[in-house]
């Protein structure tokens, strides 16, 4: 039985594979084929074709037809929702190292009242 899969875990499950943020990297850019988005890569069209589906299936890329072309697009919607998540994290460790910042020059106050006697 499969388990229910948040957006957040299928964004960073996504991002876990160097191709497919290169893939997405690419498509910084604009919209780009398949053939184009394979281009840079040693695999086989059907193994980008998997990476394409699991970046669309995150949500992270949009996929569509138009004649014999089909056509990539990224979605930014889930990284910024991946971003905002991590960025409560970048907010705690600033905290965190600014404390400690505090603390060092204490100790560096401390140790200099020590070393110059009056």
């Amino acid at each position: 039985m499969k388990m229910p899969t948040d957006q957040l875990t299928l964004t960073f499950a996504a991002l876990a594979d160097p191709t497919r943020r290169a893939i997405l990297k690419k498509l910084t850019h604009g919209q780009k084929s398949v053939t184009d988005l394979a281009a840079p890569f040693r695999m086989s069209l059907p193994a980008i074709s998997k990476h394409l589906k699991v970046l669309a299936n995150a949500g992270l890329i949009e996929r569509s037809r138009e004649a014999q072309w089909r056509p990539c697009k990224l979605r930014a919607a889930p990284l910024k929702n991946a971003s905002t998540w991590i960025e409560q994290y970048r907010e705690f460790w600033e905290e965190r190292l600014d404390r400690l910042d505090d603390y060092l020059k204490k100790l560096q106050s401390k140790e200099k009242d020590h070393d110059d006697p009056k």
